[in-house]
């Protein structure tokens, strides 16, 4: 899988502009920052400057870095290229997240304080429903996607748990954008509760899938390439 600054230039816009933005912050910014806030909103926990400023970019740069060497780590390595738009969606997604959370604490020093438990929820909903989109693209490999002992062991169980889990993802970020527009607590918690409950679904229903597969053909791209 071959990257080129077509596909990773939005991802380099994101991370200079979370890095630019804690460098001309820095100066002026207070001692305590909130880091972390409850499932109501408020902020439960500070940080100095380091972490209220540059945690979140460092975070978002070594999970870019990760996922540009993980096709190479990949002993099956194959497939990558049969899904290279789902899986710069699905990296693009993640940093974009990271992004307006780091926003959204730059707003907190300057004295803006915007819904935490409204935006949050919203932010990671998308995000779940941008990479529901792309699941079932996803191809056999040993990182991405629903990787079970039975999905890695069973081409029909991949095709068809990716297939569904893509449906679950959506289903979940629908419900967690409910949950932030809702405003509400128990809302929240019932969202996270059912995303559990789906994602633990898509786990058991790989099973099933392996157990009902006369053939049991582990998928290509899971076995060590030569």
């Amino acid at each position: 899988m071959k990257f080129t600054w077509r596909t990773e230039w939005p991802l380099w816009v994101l991370l200079l502009a979370m890095f630019a933005l804690a460098a001309i912050t820095w100066p002026n910014a207070p001692d305590r920052i909130p880091v972390h806030w409850g499932l109501n909103g408020a902020v439960d926990r500070y940080g100095g400057k380091f972490e209220g400023l540059l945690l979140v970019p460092l975070i978002g740069l070594a999970i870019y870095l990760l996922f540009l060497v993980l096709p190479r780590l990949d002993p099956g390595r194959a497939n990558y290229a049969q899904f290279a738009g789902a899986y710069t969606l699905l990296r693009f997604s993640i940093l974009v997240v990271l992004a307006l959370v780091d926003g959204m604490i730059h707003l907190w020093i300057r004295g803006v304080r915007p819904s935490m438990s409204t935006l949050i929820p919203v932010f990671v909903g998308a995000m779940f429903v941008a990479i529901g989109s792309v699941l079932g693209k996803i191809r056999p490999n040993w990182f991405v996607g629903i990787r079970t002992p039975w999905t890695l062991s069973s081409k029909l169980a991949w095709t068809k748990t990716h297939r569904a889990g893509g449906w679950v993802f959506m289903a979940a970020g629908l419900l967690l954008i409910l949950a932030g527009a809702l405003h509400s607590t128990t809302a929240l918690i019932v969202a996270i509760a059912l995303t559990g409950a789906g994602v633990l679904g898509t786990v058991v229903y790989s099973y099933i899938l392996w157990r009902g597969d006369p053939d049991r053909v582990p998928p290509a791209g899971t076995l060590p390439a030569d």
